[in-house]
């Protein structure tokens, strides 16, 4: 076995701030040149062991720390957060969080200018990484300005760049479409296949196992449930049954009553023994394929020909038309910068196009101020740090009752039932810098669902959360929608577009190119291809089976999911 780099022992960590310990009895060993991803439900422990292992823990956030824990031959507690920088490089999941320079090129050269390298090494060096992450182009960018997708490069480039031997990376497909994020783990396979220790902390679990992984670390309860490899993890129960989403292609096989086994290697799907599978896969089918008839519904909000540049010469949005009909639910998908978040903020009146109108129920919408249209309609911004304005949980999500001299008995009741159901209400009475990322994201998305809008608008509303929570929030969702509430969900995550949303509005370099149900989208090489998505592997796992008709295969899975999704919830 090659040398230990990382060994917990008996290791516990409690903030000072909290009750009860949030890592307890950790004992785990991580060795050179190892891939170990950790995976568990939000609030678990994940990121504070990452804190652990790369020093923000004890030197940044305090508490009292037990047991022993040594990463490079250093004993954390008698080191620092500069020594142990040298040895474990940090992707955040929080990359705004992460930005010093006033540029992309001086953030990703800032660690080399705190160690002195020579300028023209450093230009160098700065250019060739950000050719890597295909961002040369983008150096003298703001990186606050940058999309979701391109701030992740960006803080990639900028861990890179320097020579860490440990690499530590803080859900790193969370702002990424799925295009995307495929490069960056691949991206990231490249970097450890140069000897690097490399740790992913992460929900989407499949994408992550688009590359090969030594070891599945899952965590739950503040300590670690299972360590093994992949096929030893996913044969088991312990991701669903731990809030952790499973392969959907393992999911298809488990309806079909078909039991997974180490010995099929269900890591990667062209690799997995599909021998048992196909017979009950049809079997399956069979006895669950039915006829869908559609109901047609009248447009509520039109789009029309919006036309959109912040400086009056390239068009983020180029000639933009669409619908959304009363009571539906749909997704509004593409690559990082097509145009998504601000076709959203024309709806919403933050932003005026250059042409083209918004209309409600026939009514042009430019007359309203932004505040007026807020009570048609509501958006969650993707980055909750944007949103939150409060100290505390309970009055950032009452916020916009208030203003509105909601009566304070009725604004309780209205919080209490939101809270609960994004699985907030144990924190009712937390502060909210107390809260990780995802549990923040929960609060934003809470404090607009209060508000019940005409139509309700959520920029990556599932990102950072784990499989509990994410169904718990969308399955609150579909009640809203059953009950007449218009939806748009602007989504990179493929897994929601497929078993939320009956149609999908794709684009793509400003314009669109498909508006068309949901699981043709994903089951179409040309679109996937040009949108920066990703077939879907129920497509995929319908072709190796040899249905007859893969594209029926996967409606059959969504509608049988969303069965079985309701009687789980």
């Amino acid at each position: 076995m090659t040398d230990t780099v990382i060994s917990f022992r008996h290791f516990g960590f409690q903030y000072y701030s909290q009750a009860e310990p949030t890592l307890y009895d950790i004992n785990l060993d991580i060795h050179q040149g190892e891939k170990i991803l950790i995976a568990g439900p939000s609030g678990s422990g994940k990121s504070t062991l990452g804190n652990c292992i790369n020093g923000l823990i004890p030197f940044a956030y305090r508490g009292t720390m037990t047991g022993e824990l040594n990463v490079a031959g250093i004993d954390t507690r008698q080191s620092s957060l500069f020594e142990l920088s040298k040895k474990v490089g940090t992707v955040m999941q929080d990359a705004d969080g992460q930005f010093i320079g006033l540029n992309v090129g001086e953030d990703i050269a800032f660690v080399l200018e705190n160690d002195r390298v020579p300028q023209k090494e450093m230009k160098e060096r700065v250019h060739k990484i950000a050719a890597v992450v295909d961002m040369e182009k983008l150096l003298e960018s703001n990186p606050h300005e940058l999309s979701g997708g391109q701030k992740q490069r960006v803080s990639l480039a900028g861990v890179m760049v320097d020579d860490a031997d440990i690499l530590l990376f803080d859900e790193p497909l969370a702002n990424l479409d799925p295009s995307t994020g495929r490069v960056a783990i691949e991206l990231i396979d490249e970097i450890h296949r140069q000897g690097k220790t490399v740790i992913i902390i992460e929900h989407r679990l499949e994408d992550v196992l688009h590359c090969p992984v030594d070891r599945i670390v899952v965590f739950n309860d503040r300590h670690i449930i299972m360590d093994g490899t992949v096929d030893h993890v996913l044969a088991s129960d312990v991701l669903h049954s731990h809030g952790i989403r499973e392969p959907l292609y393992l999911t298809a096989c488990k309806y079909a009553g078909v039991k997974i086994s180490e010995e099929m290697k269900p890591a990667d799907l062209n690799q997995m023994d599909l021998t048992v599978c196909t017979p009950k896969l049809k079997q399956w089918y069979d006895a669950n394929v039915t006829r869908v008839i559609e109901e047609p519904s009248k447009p509520l909000l039109e789009i029309n020909d919006i036309i959109f540049s912040y400086d009056g010469v390239r068009p983020i949005l180029n000639h933009i038309s669409a619908e959304i009909h009363e009571g539906e639910m749909l997704s509004l998908v593409g690559k990082n910068g097509a145009g998504k978040s601000t076709l959203a903020q024309v709806m919403t009146g933050f932003i005026k196009p250059d042409s083209g109108t918004i209309l409600m129920n026939g009514e042009d919408l430019s007359k309203y101020s932004i505040a007026e249209r807020a009570q048609y309609i509501g958006i969650v911004l993707q980055n909750p740090n944007q949103m939150i304005s409060k100290t505390m949980i309970y009055d950032e999500v009452a916020f916009g009752l208030r203003i509105r001299k909601i009566d304070e008995e009725e604004i309780e009741r209205r919080v209490l039932n939101v809270l609960k159901v994004c699985g907030l209400s144990e924190f009712r009475k937390w502060p909210i810098s107390a809260l990780s990322y995802g549990q923040k994201k929960r609060v934003t998305i809470a404090s607009i669902l209060v508000l019940n809008p005409k139509i309700l608008i959520l920029d990556e509303p599932t990102a950072g959360q784990d499989y509990y929570h994410y169904s718990e929030i969308m399955e609150f969702l579909r009640g809203l929608n059953e009950q007449g509430q218009t939806i748009l969900l602007i989504t990179h995550d493929m897994h929601l577009m497929l078993e939320y949303t009956e149609r999908a509005i794709v684009l793509v370099d400003s314009e669109k190119i498909a508006d068309q149900k949901a699981y043709e989208v994903l089951c179409s090489p040309e679109l996937s291809k040009r949108a920066n998505l990703k077939e879907t592997s129920l497509f995929e796992l319908a072709q190796k089976t040899g249905a007859d008709d893969p594209l029926k295969f996967v409606e059959c899975f969504i509608r049988y999911d969303r069965r079985m999704r309701q009687n789980e919830i």
